[in-house]
């Protein structure tokens, strides 16, 4: 083989781990631009910056852009989220508590915040090319405001299918999701993102 033909396959060669990677960002401006409803099941685990067992939970997530979200946990304990695109509540049952927040503090209720919003994410998140990893395509974004709660988020697609989001918050403590049976594009119900606290639950911070 010459020498150039040598340098051509090397070069080439060199380059396709960057052109594997390349367009997870792209992916993730396709997936919003064409999503505008989602609905899915997830499962999630909670790793502590020590290591200690994860606490891990499932349940259904349901988005309708912009800015409604539902986010119920129902295993092992329920715990509800919801989103109507003014406010976020938070409702824990087993302490009988609903907890009231602006959308605009979405992202600390939720991560299905961050799909919920607009389709201009570099305004809020910094992203960037994060590498192919347990068979997806990851794009990291860092949250612009240093109030946000977390440090990084990353957000793992198959294709144009978001397959799994991690978030590491600013106690070193990393959330790991992944999503299964996505519906894009789903008839949502109204009522999905309605709440009204129950009898005789303490609402805080309305």
């Amino acid at each position: 083989m010459k020498i150039s033909q040598k340098l051509l396959l090397t070069a080439a060669v060199a380059l396709l781990p960057l052109t594997a990677r390349a367009g997870a960002v792209d992916q993730l401006h396709e997936f919003l631009k064409a999503t505008r409803t989602l609905k899915a099941e997830f499962s999630q685990a909670i790793v502590a910056r020590n290591g200690r067992k994860p606490q891990e939970s499932a349940g259904l997530v349901a988005i309708s852009r912009p800015g409604k979200l539902r986010w119920e946990i129902r295993k092992p304990y329920p715990q509800l989220v919801v989103g109507d695109g003014e406010k976020i509540w938070i409702h824990d049952p087993e302490l009988q508590q609903v907890t009231v927040r602006k959308s605009g503090q979405a992202i600390g209720a939720s991560p299905a915040a961050l799909l919920s919003g607009s389709n201009d994410l570099e305004k809020n998140f910094t992203l960037r090319e994060a590498g192919d990893a347990d068979g997806l395509a990851w794009v990291e974004a860092t949250p612009k405001a240093g109030d946000s709660g977390f440090e990084s988020i990353r957000l793992g697609f198959a294709g144009s299918d978001l397959k799994g989001m991690e978030l590491r918050d600013s106690f070193g403590q990393t959330t790991l999701i992944r999503f299964s049976k996505i519906e894009r594009n789903p008839r949502l119900a109204p009522d999905t993102f309605r709440f009204t606290p129950p009898a005789g639950t303490d609402v805080v911070g309305e």
